[in-house]
C-alpha cells in the first residue's frame, strides 16, 4: 500500500472520528494541538488503526504518533 493510499484511509478515519473538515487533515495535524484529541481519543484512534490496517501499535511507539504524517509513517514502515 502505498503512502498516499495510507494518507487517504487515515484522513477518513479522522474525518469520520473527530468530525472535522477533510481539508484540515495534512500531515503535519496534530491529534491534540489541532483535533483536540484527548487521551481516550487517541488509544481509541491507535486502536481502529490497528483494525484497519492489520498492525499491532506497541504502547511506547503510540505515545510517539502525535501528528498524521507520524501515523502514516509508522504504518508504511510497518507494514506486512
Amino acid at each position: 500500500m502505498s503512502e498516499q493510499d495510507i494518507f487517504e484511509k487515515i484522513k477518513a478515519m479522522i474525518v469520520d472520528k473527530f468530525e472535522v473538515d477533510s481539508d484540515t487533515v495534512k500531515n503535519e495535524t496534530s491529534f491534540v494541538d489541532d483535533l483536540d484529541a484527548d487521551s481516550i481519543d487517541l488509544v481509541e484512534f491507535v486502536l481502529e488503526l490497528e483494525e484497519e490496517f492489520g498492525q499491532e501499535i506497541p504502547d511506547e511507539d503510540a505515545e510517539k504518533i502525535t501528528t498524521v504524517g507520524q501515523a502514516v509513517s509508522y504504518i508504511k514502515d510497518h507494514q506486512k
